[in-house]
Formats: C-alpha cells, structure tokens, sequence
C-alpha cells in the first residue's frame, strides 16, 4: 500500500513544498502575508518555465530545481524560516492540502485512463516524462511534435512527476489535486483583497454547481446524469463549471489552467488595490510575476488568454488611472500597462516561434443564440446576485433598462439578461476591483451569445468551443465578484456578530471535514474501476496481456516508434501509445486532424497502418518509412484487421498473454 499510494503522494508533496519554500522568500518583501500563498502558485509557474528551458537546451530536467533549492539554503541561512513565520503559512498550507486530499480521493475513487479525454492527457504527459525535449513528441503522429497543440500545461504534470519520481499513470491522478489546491489558495488570498471578512468566499465558485445541476438534482436524476445532464444545458455546446471539470477528471488545458487563471486575478486586484505600497522592487516584482503567469496562458489554454489578456490591459489602465491619472507618473504606474504583456511574450517566445497550429478561422455571428432559460440554468446564481446588487441604481436611473431592447429585437434575449447588470455596473463608474471583475465576466457571455470563433466543430456545434472555453474565465471573474458582494451583505447584517466565537473558529474544521468526507459519502463512482491512483491498473482485470506488454514497453530502453492499431477516437485503440509514451503512427485520428489539417496526412497514415498488418509485402517498408522501430499485435490489432505480418522477417522480442511485439530492423 505504501510504494503503491503513500510514497509517491509524500514525494509529489515534498516538491510542490520544496518549490514552495524556495520561492517564498523572494515575495515577502511584496505580497507580505499574502508572500506564502502566492507562492504556491508562483513556483510551479517558474519551475514550469525553467524546466522547459532546460528541454529547449537539452539539459537535465533536474536542473530547473536548483535556484529553488538554492532560495532554501540562502533563506535558511539568513534566518528567514523562523518559528513564527512557519506558524504564519499554515494556514495557506490547509488551503493547499485540504483541496488536494478531496480531489485525491475523488482520483482514488475514480482513477483509471479510460474515457473522455483521458487517453490524450495520459499520452502526452507520458511523452514527455519518457522523452522531456521541447517541443514534445507526438504521440500519436510518429515523427511530428506537440508544436500544434498547447502542451505546456502537459509540460508542467511530466517533470513535476520526473523530479518527483512518481510513473507517469500516477502522476496523471495527482495533477488535478495540485491544480484545485493551487487554484484554492489563489483564490483564497484574492478574497483577503477583496473582503474583510468572509475571506474564503470567492473559494466557493470551485465548489458550486450551476442552477443546471440542481434542476437535475430536484428531478431526481442519478449523479452522473447530474453532473453530464448540467453542462449541457445550453443546446450544442459544453457548459462546464470548475467542480464538473475537477470530478469528470480530464487532466485537460482547460482544467490545469484553473490555477493560472486565479493567480493572475490576485496578481492583477493586488496591483489595483495596493500599487501605492509597493516599492520599485516590489512593482517590478509584481509586473514579473503577472508576465509569468499571462504568457504561460498560451501555452497551458490558448483560448485564456484571449479573455486575460484584454482582462490585464484593463486592470493596467485602471492601476493608471487610479495612481497617476494616465500620466507618466513618479509611481510608475503605467508599469502594468507597459511591462507585463511584452515579458508576458518574452518569456514564453520560443513557443511562439515553434507554434504551427491551424488556428482560428475567423469571427462569426451567431444565428442560433442561447434560450434564456438555459442561459439562467447556467449564469443565473451570479446573475441573480449582480441584478440584487444594480437594485438601487435600477430603481435611481430606470431608463438604462432600455439598453436591453435593442438585444431582444435583434433576437438575442439572452444577452439582454447579461446586458442589465452590464449596464448599471459600468454606469456605476465607481470600478472598484470587484465591479471590474463583474463587468469583464459580463461582457465576456454577452460577447459570446452575439459573436463566435470558427473552428472545424462542423455546422451544428458551431459554438462549442467559444462557450465551452470561454464560459469558464466567465465563472471566475463573474463567480469572484459576485461571492465578494455576497460577503459585503453578510458583513452589512452583522452575520459574523451573531455567530459564538468558539462555533467561528471551529467552522473551518468543520467545513474541511465535510469537503473531504464527500467523495465517500455521495460516492461518485462512474465505475470505470476504483481504489488506487494508478489510472492503468484496470488494464490487469479487464486487458491482462496488454498491461503485461505495456509494462514490458515502458521499460524498454531507447527511442522508440510502434505501429499499434487505429480505431477512432475516444476508443481503447492507440492505448499502447496512450499509456507507454512512445509514439504510434497515428492515434485518434480526429485529434490529429484538428491539430494538423489536411498536411497532416491523417486518413493516409491510417491506410498505411492497416496496409502494414494486411498486407506482408508491404509491412517492413511501410513501417521504415515512418522510422518505426516495433510492431505490436495484440487483441484489438486482430480485431480490428486480418493481421498476415511477415514474421520470419521481423524479430520476436516479446510473447505472453496473446500479445506480441516484434522489433522491425534498421
């Protein structure tokens, strides 16, 4: 039990504090009480960024730990870890560990790489766990690399688990609880910004679901309808909230970038609310830290930062406005608005350079808006609070209503709902961080009810992907601002006041027990197979001589190319590739299309592919044309083709449990 689950949790634990601990130093000067809790996230951006410098260089991934380890020992020696500053981080350390152990055990509940976008996550970071270079290998396109696909997030799990030491179908279940902590403790110290009391609110926006899934709850629906049945509520598109993502458990860009994204939140109100304290060390520092965590967007979620980085420049403008008055002041104030998004480029430029993605096809309009009651079924727990709180300047300047008129003429009354609170807050003009927060979340499921992004969905899921990855940045800004203003009410009513201070003190305890009591208690088992964090451990009961063979494949030394079955997406097919790291001539072949187009020459590797296990003529020279080195024929190879290989001309390096694996020569 201990090597299989304990072990490789401490040591995963023991780097995230490590890279902790070493960064923590340099942000006290800053962020003062807030120094630790930014470290959390702060580190594992920087330990991202450096490592990946390191496979760009072709160094040793180990090497990105050493500043880290260096901050320790300098620190140590300057006295800086003390008693009473261990003491002042701990709660920030609950705030990381409480979240974690929950998703920990809703991973060891439902553990296994075998649905959804799993065998994708898992293929990738076991691609670069096997061969850490930069960009990384594609797994599924022997021969070309993740230049095409956002991977630095993927990037990110792989050499946490390499310095860890954990394999990499472990390191695919302890990503997510890294990833909720992180965002947790982000989101945490936003709320010391933005409240008084009532700090862990803006917390909750993880935690709930949308109107959606309680609808489903009332109806009776079993869990998994719940949760599927809730973020498909708006028709022909993805309505995901943080809590379905963190369950549904995708180790996907748009997930791990839930982190980043309250990081730069924090970065951004700290800024507003602070810059005047700061000295020019401490905004340089700050301007750092928010490059740092803008110009990983595009390499972790690309779709984020075309909402963050509008979303930084504002925040810039209002830092200007606010502490020099758009003139080039003695505070500098302007450092955010000139700083930030050209380090935010510089840091990350070689991905940039190395990007070969299809893209973007353009802007288009949306013929088929949202019904506003799916709208509300999804938006309506924050909406409801933003409409409450505009109620004295609705009632004030009533006529501003007429602003939603327009939308609902031009058939789009969905977006009229989202425009009333819009209007109020902007005509408010008091832009406070909370105000913002609200007015950008706004804007953003206004601008997608009207506008969206072409891809390759196809006509009926047109909008998919623009509501699916922009509704979630919606979520966070509209989720934080709405659960700041729910704080001040509960402030204005004396609900603390009312409250013993013994039950006040206890009810953290309380909450922290209920959070990681849940997972048992609800039982959400999708029963895909359960109790252990090894997401490949399903393969001994239910493909006993493909978890043989993959076994004996990732620990094979050298570089290697295997021609494994194509069966479509979403399948069991390209599982070899998926769970050993080594590439396979084509693997999900959608994916593949998406990425790469029509260059990509999808449907012509899959001909070749079948040709290699049909057709014994052709089986050596087809396989050294894409410089395969192994050829795998098991179960679902026979199943899926009349499988006559030339095996008098191949070399037999593994036979056991109906599986065989050939080596093709040179």
């Amino acid at each position: 039990m201990a090597g299989e689950f304990v072990v490789p949790v401490l040591a995963w634990l023991a780097v995230i504090k490590a890279l902790h601990l070493g960064t923590w130093p340099a942000l006290d000067r800053t962020l003062g009480s807030l120094a630790a809790a930014a470290a959390y996230p702060a580190s594992v951006l920087l330990f991202t960024l450096l490592s990946w410098y390191c496979g760009i260089l072709g160094l040793p991934i180990l090497l990105a730990l050493l500043p880290f380890l260096a901050g320790i020992a300098l620190a140590g020696s300057r006295g800086f870890y003390t008693k009473e500053r261990l003491r002042s981080t701990f709660a920030w350390d609950l705030a990381f560990l409480v979240p974690f152990l929950f998703m920990l055990e809703v991973r060891w509940i439902n553990p296994t790489i075998s649905y959804a976008e799993k065998f994708m996550d898992h293929a990738f970071i076991a691609s670069i766990m096997r061969q850490p270079t930069v960009p990384p290998l594609d797994p599924w396109h022997a021969g070309g690399t993740l230049d095409v696909y956002y991977y630095i997030g993927y990037w990110m799990s792989g050499v946490l688990g390499l310095v860890s030491g954990v394999p990499s179908t472990v390191t695919f279940n302890l990503v997510l609880p890294t990833v909720l902590g992180l965002a947790v403790v982000s989101l945490y110290a936003l709320g010391h910004l933005l409240l008084d009391r009532y700090r862990w609110l803006p917390v909750l926006l993880l935690f709930i679901p949308n109107p959606s899934a309680i609808y489903h709850i009332a109806i009776g629906d079993s869990w998994f309808d719940v949760l599927w049945g809730s973020t498909r509520t708006i028709a022909d598109t993805i309505n995901e909230y943080p809590l379905f993502s963190m369950l549904w458990g995708d180790v996907h860009p748009h997930v791990i970038s839930l982190f980043n994204q309250g990081f730069l939140l924090f970065l951004l109100v700290f800024a507003y609310t602070r810059w005047g304290t700061l000295t020019m060390r401490g905004r340089a520092l700050l301007c750092g830290l928010a490059a740092l965590a803008l110009g990983s967007m595009p390499g972790i979620n690309s779709w984020d930062v075309l909402v963050y980085a509008p979303v930084t420049l504002v925040f810039g403008l209002l830092v200007w406005r606010r502490y020099g008055n758009l003139a080039l002041d003695d505070e500098r104030s302007w450092m955010m608005l000139a700083a930030v998004p050209p380090l935010a480029i510089a840091a990350y430029l070689p991905f940039y350079l190395q990007l070969d993605s299809p893209g973007i096809g353009g802007i288009g309009i949306v013929p088929a808006p949202s019904e506003p009651v799916e709208f509300l079924l999804v938006h309506g727990f924050f909406l409801a609070i933003l409409i409450a709180s505009s109620a004295p300047d609705i009632r004030r300047r009533p006529y501003l209503l007429a602003a939603a008129v327009p939308f609902v003429l031009a058939g789009y009354p969905a977006a009229a709902i989202a425009v009333i609170p819009l209007v109020y807050l902007i005509a408010r003009r008091r832009f406070s961080a909370a105000d913002t927060l609200a007015i950008l979340g706004l804007a953003i499921i206004l601008a997608t009810e009207i506008i969206y992004l072409k891809d390759n969905m196809g006509e009926a899921y047109f909008r998919m992907n623009t509501v699916f990855k922009f509704y979630l940045p919606a979520w966070l800004l509209m989720g934080t601002a709405s659960l700041a203003v729910a704080g001040e009410w509960l402030r204005n009513v004396g609900m603390g006041r009312r409250m013993p201070a013994g039950v006040e003190r206890v009810l953290p305890a309380l909450a922290a027990a209920a959070l990681l009591a849940a997972p048992f208690a609800i039982n959400i088992d999708f029963g895909y197979g359960s109790h252990t964090l090894d997401g490949a451990a399903y393969l001994e009961g239910s493909h006993p001589g493909d978890a043989a063979a993959i076994a004996f494949l990732r620990s094979l030394p050298g570089n290697h190319i295997v021609v494994e079955a194509e069966g479509g997406d979403y399948t069991y097919y390209s599982r070899v590739s998926s769970f050993s790291g080594i590439p396979t001539i084509v693997g999900m072949p959608f994916h593949e299309y998406m990425w790469r187009g029509e260059e990509g020459r999808i449907a012509e590797r899959s001909t070749d592919v079948r040709a290699i296990y049909e057709q014994p003529s052709q089986t050596v020279d087809l396989a050294r044309a894409y410089n395969a080195t192994l050829l795998y024929v098991g179960a679902e190879e026979r199943d899926r083709y009349r499988v006559a290989i030339p095996a008098d001309a191949l070399e037999l390096i593994y036979d056991a449990e109906g599986v065989r694996i050939y080596r093709i020569p040179a």
